[in-house]
C-alpha cells in the first residue's frame, strides 16, 4: 500500500519564491496567484524537500496514518 501525505501551505507566510516548486521531484506544487498551491496531492512521495527548502516555514508535510480495520491481523498483534 502506498503511503499518503498531506501538504499544508500557510498562505500568509508564503511569499511565492518558487523554491518548493523547483525542488519537488513529482511536480505536486504550482505557483498560482503568487502563492504555492498543492495541485497533485496524490503524487506526493513524502520526500519533505518542499518543507525543508521553504525559507518562510510556510509548508508542512504530514504522513497520513493508515487506518487499520478492526479485526485485521495488524490490530491483533501483541
Amino acid at each position: 500500500m502506498k503511503n499518503k501525505f498531506i501538504i499544508k501551505i500557510n498562505e500568509k507566510w508564503c511569499k511565492g519564491c518558487n523554491l518548493c516548486i523547483e525542488f519537488c521531484p513529482k511536480n505536486v506544487l504550482e505557483l498560482k496567484d503568487a502563492k504555492a498551491k498543492v495541485v497533485s496531492p496524490e503524487d506526493c512521495i513524502g520526500c519533505y524537500i518542499c518543507e525543508y527548502r521553504c525559507p518562510d516555514f510556510a509548508i508542512e508535510v504530514n504522513k497520513v496514518e493508515e487506518e487499520v480495520p478492526v479485526g485485521s491481523e495488524k490490530t491483533n498483534k501483541r
